[in-house]
Order: C-alpha cells, then sequence, then structure tokens
C-alpha cells in the first residue's frame, strides 16, 4: 500500500546541507498497522511527510496504493490537480491538532470536504457520521476549546478520516496525552484500521505504541532504517535492536564458566513453567538476571535473561530441551554487553 524507493531529502540549512533521509526503502501492506521508530532527529516526520508530499523528496520514490506520487509532484512549488486528488485518499493525524479554534467540532470535520466543494448537506451528515464513529456525537456544536486533549485528537481523526482515506498517517498523534487517553486513541485507531480497512502509518518515539497496536515496525537512526519487519518477525530475529527495545533485559555474567542466555516467550509458552522445568529436568540452579514481559498484539510476549553454570559447550542439552518447548535462545556475548552498557553509562553522563 506504502512504499519508498531511495528515498533522501537533503535541507538547506544556514548554508550547509542537512541530510534528513538518507536512502530510506519501505514497504507497509495493505490493512496493516505499521510504526516508524526512532530518538528525535532519526528522520521520522521527515519521511511521513514525504510518504503525502507535504515534503517533496530531494531524490527517490513514494507510492501509494499503487500511484507514483513523486510523479505527479510537478515542478512548481504548489501541488497539481492530480497529486491534490491523492492525496485526498490520504488522511493526516497532527501531535498537536491543528483544529481551527473558531470553528465548531463539526465544522472542523467539514473542512477538508469543503476544500473538496463537496455540497453543504453532504458535509454535514457526512461529519455527523465521523463524529459517532469517534466517540463524538454530542459535541458537534462544541468548540475545540471545550475539549480535552484526547477529544481534540479524536475531532483530528474523524477530519483526517472525511475524504473516505485508504491510508491514514499519523504523526506523533499521542505524544501529547496522557497515558490513559493515549490507550484510548490506540485502541481507537485499531478499530478503523479493523472496521474500515485502513492501513495506518504511525510515526512514534514510544515502544508502548508499538507493543499496543502495530503489526510491524521500523527503527530508524539518522535518517536510514536500520530494521523493519512484523512485530513477531523481529521478536524472532536474534540480535534485533528493535526486540532489544522493546523488550529490554540485561544483566551480566555473575563470574567466569557461566552461560547467559536470553529466552524470548510467545502465545502458550509465555504462560508455561519452562524454567522451572529445565532445572528439575537437568538438577541444575538457574539465576534470572531480568525479564520482561507484555502483551502484543493481543499475544502475551516476554524475553527473560537466564544464567546457567558452566560454558557453553557443557549446556548444550539444556539449551536445546528450552528450544524444543518453541522458545528463542540467544546466547549473550559477554563481551558485547561489557561494552553496550558502558556506553549506555557514559551517554547517561553526557
Amino acid at each position: 500500500m506504502i512504499t519508498t524507493s531511495g528515498l533522501t531529502k537533503v535541507y538547506q540549512s544556514r548554508g550547509r546541507e542537512v541530510t534528513a533521509l538518507d536512502g530510506v526503502d519501505l514497504h507497509v501492506r495493505e490493512g496493516e498497522v505499521f510504526g516508524v521508530l526512532g530518538q528525535s532527529g532519526a528522520g521520522k516526520s521527515s519521511l511521513i511527510r514525504c510518504v503525502n508530499l507535504l515534503e517533496r523528496p530531494t531524490t527517490g520514490i513514494v507510492t501509494v496504493d499503487g500511484v507514483d506520487l513523486t510523479a505527479l509532484a510537478g515542478r512548481g512549488r504548489r501541488a497539481g490537480k492530480e497529486l491534490r486528488r491523492a492525496r485526498s485518499r490520504i488522511g493526516m493525524v497532527f501531535q498537536h491538532f491543528n483544529l481551527l479554534s473558531s470553528r465548531t467540532v463539526q465544522d472542523n470535520v467539514e473542512l477538508p470536504l469543503e476544500i473538496l466543494g463537496v455540497s453543504g448537506r453532504e458535509r454535514r451528515t457526512r461529519a455527523l457520521e465521523l463524529l459517532d464513529l469517534v466517540g463524538l456525537a454530542d459535541k458537534a456544536n462544541a468548540y475545540p476549546g471545550q475539549l480535552s486533549g484526547g477529544q481534540k485528537q479524536r475531532v483530528g481523526i474523524a477530519r483526517a478520516l472525511a475524504g473516505n482515506p485508504k491510508v491514514l498517517l499519523s504523526d506523533e498523534a499521542t505524544s501529547a496525552l496522557d497515558p490513559e487517553t493515549t490507550r484510548s486513541i490506540l485502541q481507537l485507531l485499531r478499530d478503523l484500521n479493523q472496521e474500515l480497512g485502513l492501513t495506518v502509518l504511525l510515526i512514534t518515539h514510544e515502544m508502548d505504541v508499538v507493543k499496543t497496536v502495530c503489526d510491524s515496525a521500523a527503527l530508524m537512526k539518522k535518517g536510514r532504517v536500520v530494521e523493519s519487519g512484523t512485530v513477531s518477525e523481529l521478536l524472532a530475529t536474534p540480535g534485533s535492536e528493535l526486540a532489544a527495545e522493546l523488550f529490554p533485559v540485561s544483566g551480566l555474567a555473575s563470574g567466569p564458566d557461566r552461560t547467559v542466555l536470553d529466552v524470548t516467550f510467545r502465545g502458550e509458552a509465555a504462560t508455561q513453567p519452562v524454567i522451572s522445568q529445565l532445572s528439575r529436568t537437568y538438577n541444575i540452579d538457574i539465576s534470572i538476571l531480568g525479564a520482561a514481559m507484555d502483551t502484543v498484539g493481543g499475544r502475551q510476549i516476554g524475553r527473560m535473561r537466564i544464567e546457567l553454570p558452566g560454558r557453553y559447550e557443557e549446556n548444550v542439552v539444556p539449551v536445546g530441551f528450552l528450544r524444543e518447548q518453541g522458545l528463542q535462545v540467544d546466547v549473550v556475548d559477554d563481551a558485547a554487553e561489557v561494552v553496550a552498557e558502558a556506553e549506555l553509562i557514559k551517554d547517561g553522563a553526557q
């Protein structure tokens, strides 16, 4: 549904070039919720604004629903008729709502339809349908100043749906909201995804957003996508940075001649007493160095870091036992962990 190929965006700033996007290749499948994560300055917002051509890429191709938007961009700054028509099929939800304070809630939702030249009666009918869909049917005549942050964002979502889009883009839509309101907005986005068949592209820096609502995700650093895939695939990928950030566990071997393992549990395995079974079966003492568990896409998923006595060569059979239970088992390289933890300490001190 959404594909970017070799996407770059270079800005001119104070006489020098700043590269916000550096050869981004991304593929979002139809009907999925896709999250793009990264720290501030990673290029996330530039990416989403290039997807709907609010920002024109320096180079590369953006295709949405089979249409090459970059081929419709034209040469001037103003979007041509074909690009405007293509954009009308792409809804956009902003971090700070961007509602017009002088207009009622209903009028804010009607605005894109007004710009498209839709008749007054049709606009009103559509706006009221959408407000009912997002749970604000009773706020049609209220003004933005009378609403809570969560209600304002619901109005923003209703407005983004006015043109009956196939794609919904969300640029940090929950970062200004409290945790409870964030959960309700994410649930609304998931409900809309399933009910309307919307493809949703989320930009966020919050791991909980991915855990709560995303089918797939990508991690951006310094303008590049360094990792992408379904959440299940990422959790099953040894050494995945995104999986490690979604379920962070830490802890180093307590001494020499120890084997440290990261064990990932998914589905039914997450509720089984596998570690205690391992200990009883092989009569070994197991130390739990760290653990994290949460629900992702309605499935319980967890990761645990454990320590076994003896070198890895002495623990091949216990490791095999864990894998036979359907668990993912990764051997932790102590040297790599020491370096990683030292870098975290250094970053925190700066």
